[in-house]
């Protein structure tokens, strides 16, 4: 017997969310034989993006029964079956939570109609339970409501079933445990890990980190990682014997010294380091009008690269986003293939370097500010970031553009003085893997500022 079950919740933190829609069909393989759907008072707000996805408001809930007022049915529908949901360690784990609240253990069987699909569905374009559904061709109705999506659910779960001829695969996605329980054990770890960015160690029973990782949330990472279905993460969870932590305040400071870390430890569980983190770079050549113009190729073929890129995706993109930026020329940069003038100069977004209106030496002076203000090439410059607590900042040194080590302070003069500062220090090794780690970050996020200094 199976309960087939969809969730609604409020979003919100992770382990802090509430359940606002719950529908469960009691499924004996062949038909639905009893059926509850109830909307849920969570007795908090719900996210505006969760209005917008769901249609549930926060008016429409102010009279629906609250968790524990359902709680008895939910157990009894549930009771000796094996729940089956779309992404059931969501669903469950949300259950979980909601009972824990009231001191009751819930623990039943999982099946997860995810990890079924990829077995029995190979060929499926996407496992969302949407576009799955509509590529079999099976109906659903009031998407993104917990009914909705549970009928859906039932369909799919019976066609999944269908095609399990040998029974083999259903078997196997059983779990012997509740998926996504955790041991007594294992809710302490989490218990007494903080919500904040940095990085945790799983340690084995002589003490070896056998598992790192860098987290802007070391008590969900934590939580999931205990909760992660597959042999390897099994494997993983079973020879954990402890976990310890370090805050880093600053998600930048966390990936160095993961990246470093990963090095110096090569934990069992981790997959190892790429040699070069990189692939592509904006190469750049002067035109026979004296203009420079950019192009996004891989590093292998370019003689004076200007910044480094995972992939040639994420080059076009920086790309774009300069020449906006510093208003550049879409023409000379390859993104426009217009015969005369590139349609930014028409909006008034280029200065006309495509028809030779700008001077070449005035656009080039632009277009090196751009590149510069992303690069650490040549700079003498210290980044300020988040400390680990109140009234305490990180500071990542750069020397002749190359990293040299991070540290915390919480006094200006610490800074101000280049022996005190490098006495503060963690002395970090500059490789071209830890400037593209660096760079990536800038491009993409901020950090408290960067402060010149004379060396």
């Amino acid at each position: 017997m199976y309960a087939v079950l969809d969730i609604e919740t409020t979003g919100g933190k992770y382990n802090e969310e509430g359940i606002t829609e719950i529908a469960i069909h009691k499924f004996d393989g062949h038909d639905v034989v009893d059926s509850f759907i109830s909307l849920v008072n969570p007795e908090k707000d719900i996210q505006p993006f969760v209005v917008n996805l769901t249609g549930i408001n926060n008016k429409m809930l102010r009279t629906a029964p609250k968790f524990h007022e359902v709680a008895k049915r939910i157990v009894e529908i549930t009771q000796d079956t094996v729940i089956v949901a779309h992404n059931a360690q969501f669903d469950y784990r949300i259950l979980r939570t909601e009972f824990r609240r009231l001191g009751y253990n819930f623990e039943r069987k999982t099946l997860c109609t995810v990890d079924l699909s990829k077995n029995l569905l190979p060929d499926a374009e996407s496992y969302s339970l949407g576009k799955l559904v509509r590529s079999l061709g099976i109906p659903v109705t009031d998407r993104h409501r917990a009914n909705g999506d549970a009928l859906a659910t039932v369909k799919l779960f019976k066609l999944l079933l269908a095609k399990d001829s040998e029974k083999t695969i259903i078997q196997d996605v059983i779990r012997k445990e509740a998926h996504g329980e955790l041991s007594e054990k294992q809710l302490d770890i989490v218990k007494n890990m903080p919500s904040k960015t940095g990085l945790f160690y799983t340690h084995n029973k002589d003490g070896d980190i056998i598992y790192l990782s860098k987290t802007t949330d070391i008590k969900k990472r934590v939580n999931q990682l205990f909760t992660k279905s597959g042999d390897r993460s099994r494997k993983l969870i079973k020879e954990t014997k402890k976990v310890t932590f370090e805050r880093t305040g600053s998600e930048l400071v966390a990936l160095l010294k993961e990246h470093q870390e990963l090095l110096k430890n090569k934990p069992k569980y981790n997959s190892s380091p790429k040699k070069r983190m990189f692939s592509h770079t904006l190469c750049s050549t002067i035109n026979e009008s004296g203009y420079i113009v950019l192009r996004a190729v891989p590093v292998s073929d370019c003689k004076h690269p200007n910044g480094v890129f995972n992939g040639v995706f994420s080059a076009k993109n920086h790309l774009h986003k300069i020449t906006k930026e510093y208003k550049l020329c879409n023409k000379l940069n390859g993104i426009s293939e217009a015969r005369t003038n590139c349609a930014a100069y028409s909006d008034g977004e280029c200065n006309g370097a495509c028809i030779q209106k700008e001077a070449p030496e005035t656009y080039n002076k632009r277009l090196l500010e751009a590149l510069s203000k992303y690069t650490l090439k040549g700079k003498d410059i210290l980044l300020i970031d988040k400390g680990r607590e109140i009234g305490e900042n990180s500071v990542i040194l750069i020397k002749k553009g190359s990293l040299v080590g991070l540290g915390y302070y919480d006094l200006n003069h610490q800074i101000n003085n280049m022996p005190i500062l490098e006495t503060l220090i963690t002395p970090m090794n500059g490789t071209v893997n830890a400037n593209f780690i660096i760079e990536a970050y800038l491009r993409k996020k901020r950090i408290l500022k960067t402060i010149p200094i004379n060396t």
